[in-house]
């Protein structure tokens, strides 16, 4: 084996510990600001449960051939996706479940509170309990933090969200308004060229037929 050959193999461990590490960044944050979420959510009359992700952690285990590793709590039930990695919305789902709904407006809260700089989209879980999201974030990222999902999921979410009765009891502003918006021609600038019309004529001899007023 030739020195670039070790080279590969030693820089193997430090790969997928920036990865590793970035996968618990990113899960982490979204952990946050779930429970802001659950703050906001459980006190509201009616509201009920609200979904939970999950925390992850890295671990290095020198005497390991993989040395870095992620443990975190096992899901044991049906897993759902209530929404994918191409930041589009699994409807049905949602419609059908009140885990996919309270999903869907935590979503949208997050992207209010953020004020669309960020989304926390591939929300799946068993239940309430979520696990491996990704975070999509505008070019220049939020705070400081950069997602791991493209920026054109945002895009996507204001174009595709739904309101439910959830975001309702939120106070969350429609979206729909801001897609439509989005959709309308922007009106040019440019300021109007005077036509005939408005055009100021300077002073000059009365002209025949035409009548005239003098000052006093």
């Amino acid at each position: 084996m030739g020195p670039w050959a070790r080279d590969q193999k030693s820089s193997l461990p430090s790969c997928k510990s920036r990865v590793l590490t970035k996968e618990c960044y990113v899960q982490n944050t979204a952990r946050q600001y779930a429970q802001i979420y659950a703050a906001e959510a459980q006190p509201l009359e009616g509201f009920g449960e609200v979904p939970e992700i999950i925390p992850i952690f890295l671990i290095h285990r020198p005497a390991n051939n993989i040395p870095y590793a992620t443990v975190e709590e096992e899901l044991i039930g049906e897993f759902v996706k209530y929404s994918i990695r191409d930041g589009k919305e699994i409807n049905f789902l949602r419609r059908e479940s009140e885990a996919g709904q309270k999903c869907c407006t935590f979503q949208h809260w997050v992207y209010q509170k953020t004020s669309g700089c960020l989304l926390v989209t591939d929300m799946q879980g068993v239940g309430m309990k979520l696990t491996d999201v990704g975070i999509a974030t505008l070019a220049k990222g939020y705070k400081g933090f950069k997602g791991n999902c493209s920026m054109t999921f945002i895009d996507q979410f204001e174009a595709l969200h739904q309101c439910n009765k959830y975001c309702k009891m939120l106070g969350l502003r429609s979206l729909q308004n801001i897609s439509q918006r989005q959709k309308e021609p922007r009106v040019s600038k440019n300021k109007t060229r005077p036509n005939s019309t408005t055009v100021k004529m300077a002073p000059g001899p009365p002209t025949a037929g035409r009548k005239t007023s003098r000052p006093l």
